[in-house]
């Protein structure tokens, strides 16, 4: 996951602003591609093994117009064809309903080496346009760069559905501060209410299928479709997740991935504590650059920006900002508008303004922000949780939950809103209606082809450690870059994308250990 990247800070059993871990270079939101041939000889022991699923491998699919997906104009003006791949809704029934995977092609611009596919992120971010990003780099003059709406997202049916636009614009202007016995009592019926319009308006059947493993296996099915052997992959941020997943399902089948903003395959993928100290580090790091000014809205001491944070945004909880638009800013737009300006230091400046802003009793700027995040947070949201609830570890004691809440206070203050009594509702998970079918592992890959993982040392969203944990435990080279935003690769990092491009069409890794230092 707005600067690069978007993502929650979720505590108390809430979240303060729901996105995503996207991909480094979009916002949550961008558009996905595509697909084309197929031949079963490709299907590999897969087939063999469920010879049910011939059909869905064998599959034609015939790239047109993109006119009917949405955002399809921009989808078009940038050059990308659409098409649609049939796949599974349950692969242990692959006779019984079938879900429809919405993808994007921007076919290469040179000597054709692959077909490119890529994830953005998430769990939830739409991937049809994310061959744009990609656009005008050398890596799309030599592969086909495909994008996909994942299962439960976007241009892909069915959808997971909790929300109407209306109530999460609602619920976006809920605070959930009150931790008293009343007040967690309030939050965890929202949760529960949460929880009954998804299965309502999804059904348990597309709720219990949307995890990473089925995504990966829609992937295979995509790779197989395009005509490619083995697949050629990039993903960002979640997307890491979901590559190594592939990997360990079908490592016979990997030609070459990149993995960048790495997640730790042995953690929650939004580990609350983790990815909370790490937008602390970030807020941190932006206040000691912010002070150098002598306009800086944090003072002029770099070990009191934080107080001096709090002391600007907490009273927007009982009075909103003054703005141009009626609504004023309130507390959880202010978090949202600046967190979601830390992925990338090109978002520093309006974190100055907005606190700038702020500091003379107007709230314009962070406003602005984050209507943007929450517009594509609308698109977002039910898909993420989803993955999330099934995936993750659930907190379904009491006390567990108020330890986790003190943790979290205690690793990222830019995020207390100082009104804790010991206390924590249970969160969404806690609640949800099927049970988990994946959890948080050291994956096991022993006879995996080379793969690159790029890690930042500042990343706020997915630590530096994780990526490292992520290279060691595929066995990956490990390229590094020393800076303070999410994920690096076609950023215009030269010392990262050189060499990651050489990777991905000719096989030849980087030199194990690579360190790149902040352009």
């Amino acid at each position: 996951m707005s600067g690069r990247r978007k993502h929650t800070a979720v505590r108390g059993g809430r979240t303060i602003d729901t996105a995503a871990l996207s991909v480094p270079g979009t916002r949550a939101g961008r558009v996905l591609t595509a697909l084309a041939l197929t031949a079963l000889a490709a299907c590999g022991a897969d087939t063999a093994a469920s010879p049910d699923l011939g059909r869905y491998y064998n599959q034609r699919v015939e790239f047109g117009s993109c006119a009917d997906y949405p955002h399809g104009a921009e989808l078009t003006a940038g050059g990308l064809e659409c098409a649609r791949v049939t796949v599974p809704l349950d692969y242990d029934e692959p006779e019984g309903a079938t879900a429809s995977i919405a993808i994007s092609r921007l076919p290469a611009h040179g000597e054709r080496v692959a077909a490119l596919l890529t994830n953005p992120g998430g769990p939830g971010s739409p991937g049809l346009a994310m061959p744009l990003m990609f656009a005008k780099s050398e890596v799309a003059q030599r592969f086909d760069m495909i994008g996909v709406d994942v299962r439960g997202l976007g241009a892909s049916t069915p959808k997971v559905v909790c929300l109407t636009p209306e109530e999460f614009q609602a619920e976006r202007n809920e605070l959930d501060v009150d931790y008293s016995a009343e007040g967690i009592a309030q939050t965890e019926r929202e949760n529960r209410d949460y929880v009954a319009k998804c299965v309502q308006r999804t059904g348990v059947d597309v709720l219990d299928n949307v995890g990473t493993r089925n995504v990966a296996r829609d992937f295979d099915i995509i790779r197989a479709a395009l005509g490619d052997e083995k697949l050629t992959y990039y993903g960002g941020s979640y997307g890491t997740r979901l590559g190594s997943t592939f990997a360990e399902m079908f490592p016979d089948r990997v030609r070459a991935m990149v993995l960048d903003g790495g997640v730790d395959p042995a953690t929650d993928m939004i580990d609350v504590v983790a990815f909370s100290a790490g937008f602390q580090r970030a807020s941190d790091t932006y206040a000691a650059d912010c002070v150098k000014a002598p306009d800086c809205p944090l003072g002029t001491d770099p070990a009191r920006a934080t107080e001096a944070f709090r002391a600007l945004v907490l009273p927007l909880i009982d009075r909103p900002a003054a703005t141009a638009d009626p609504r004023g800013l309130r507390y959880r737009d202010a978090l949202s508008g600046v967190t979601n300006s830390l992925y990338h230091p090109a978002g520093w400046p309006r974190i100055t303004k907005g606190l700038r802003e702020l500091a003379g009793g107007h709230g314009d700027t962070l406003l602005a922000i984050a209507d943007v995040i929450a517009d594509a947070s609308t698109v977002e949201r039910d898909l993420q949780m989803a993955v999330l609830c099934l995936e993750e570890k659930r907190v379904t004691d009491p006390a567990a939950a108020a330890e986790l809440d003190r943790k979290f206070r205690a690793a990222a203050p830019i995020f207390d809103d100082g009104r804790a009594t010991g206390r924590a509702p249970l969160d969404v998970c806690a609640f949800w209606p099927v049970p988990p079918n994946s959890q948080p592992h050291v994956p096991s890959v022993p006879n995996l082809p080379k793969v690159v993982v790029v890690s930042v040392t500042g990343d706020p969203a997915t630590p530096h450690q994780g990526g490292k944990n992520l290279a060691r435990a595929l066995g990956a080279t490990l390229v590094t870059y020393e800076g303070v935003q999410h994920g690096a690769f076609g950023q215009g990092v030269a010392c990262v994308d050189e060499p990651v491009l050489r990777y991905l069409v000719d096989l030849t890794p980087p030199p194990d250990g690579l360190t790149c230092p902040s352009a």
